[in-house]
């Protein structure tokens, strides 16, 4: 990767030494040797890598811990522990020639087909100011057919207040592909439920556990607020914010690169879900002038970059819309 003059403007603060471990089922992170997160590659009932338990420089875990783990923190009824499949931080899309890349968890047999993303190979970096993880992915149809072949780089970096992924994804058509036109892609984060903008009703309005403290805040790069105004709008970033449960403000902001082969509309949710997807101008917008789908000729590339940036504080004390404009620029 090459932008360590973005990272250079983000804090006046000197980044932290990353050390990445690779083991046989996942990558391990650390920054400033203290865990950040971890590449899960493969394991249970998973059919695609994520980066789970997400951290603040504080330590304090922004995603939620089910179904990795059973956590006190959150309730265990069956009725809470929804969308199995959203499972920290991800990328996949769940209409590619038909095929579900994101629901997709191996105990699920009703149809769409169920997609399996595999990491061919993985190669890692540690170093004193960044670290990196370079990851050959196939996205796979059930019967082993390769639809896409995934290049992924995460670049990590952390000072005293923030923790920043550089994603930046390229996909290649294996055959001829079509993107499907809906909401469930590409980039999502499931947060820990005391972040959570609506922490009473879930989507589908069944009553939920209310968590102590205040609701979380949805807010976008032109000012719009709540799931209400922000959810399937086009904006340069998203921040999510809110209280862990100590009395403390973190959050984490999506921030979707200018360059990118196609910008994101937000599949924002008050139950915790925080996608970009660039794949939804039908579903978002509602226009039947739009076209519902994106096709790839074989050999054809879409290319994707994202800044992840967990933060300490609101919006306005990360400094978001500054990294924004350091961002769109590198």
């Amino acid at each position: 990767m090459k932008y360590f003059t973005l990272f250079a403007l983000l804090s006046t603060a000197a980044f932290a030494q990353v050390k990445i471990t690779q083991e046989p089922d996942r990558v391990r992170v650390e920054i400033d040797g203290k865990p950040f997160t971890d590449f899960v590659l493969r394991g249970g009932e998973t059919q695609k890598p994520y980066l789970w338990p997400i951290r603040t420089a504080n330590g304090v875990q922004i995603t939620r811990h089910w179904p990795m783990e059973i956590d006190p923190s959150e309730p265990n009824e069956k009725k809470y522990q929804d969308h199995q499949h959203q499972r920290g931080l991800w990328f996949a899309h769940d209409h590619v020639n038909g095929v579900d890349f994101w629901n997709n968890e191996a105990s699920y047999k009703a149809p769409p087909p169920r997609g399996k993303l595999v990491v061919d190979k993985v190669s890692v970096k540690s170093g004193k100011d960044s670290g990196s993880i370079h990851a050959d992915m196939s996205w796979n149809h059930p019967d082993g057919t390769k639809l896409l072949s995934e290049s992924r780089d995460m670049t990590f970096r952390g000072d005293s207040k923030l923790r920043i992924i550089d994603l930046d994804i390229t996909l290649t058509a294996a055959t001829k592909v079509a993107f499907g036109d809906s909401k469930d892609g590409v980039l999502g984060i499931r947060l820990l439920p005391a972040l959570q903008e609506n922490k009473t009703v879930r989507e589908r309005g069944q009553p939920d556990a209310k968590w102590p403290g205040p609701n979380g805040t949805i807010v976008n790069a032109d000012g719009k607020v709540t799931e209400k105004e922000a959810w399937g709008k086009t904006s340069n970033w998203v921040d999510y914010f809110g209280d862990p449960g100590d009395g403390s403000t973190v959050g984490v902001a999506i921030l979707d690169h200018p360059a990118n082969s196609r910008r994101a509309h937000w599949h924002v949710r008050g139950y915790g879900l925080f996608a970009a997807n660039p794949f939804g101008d039908k579903t978002f917008v509602d226009s039947k002038t739009k076209e519902d789908s994106v096709t790839l000729e074989p050999g054809q590339k879409l290319h994707f970059r994202y800044l992840i940036v967990i933060h300490n504080g609101d919006t306005t004390a990360a400094g978001i819309a500054k990294i924004w404009d350091d961002f769109s620029k590198k």
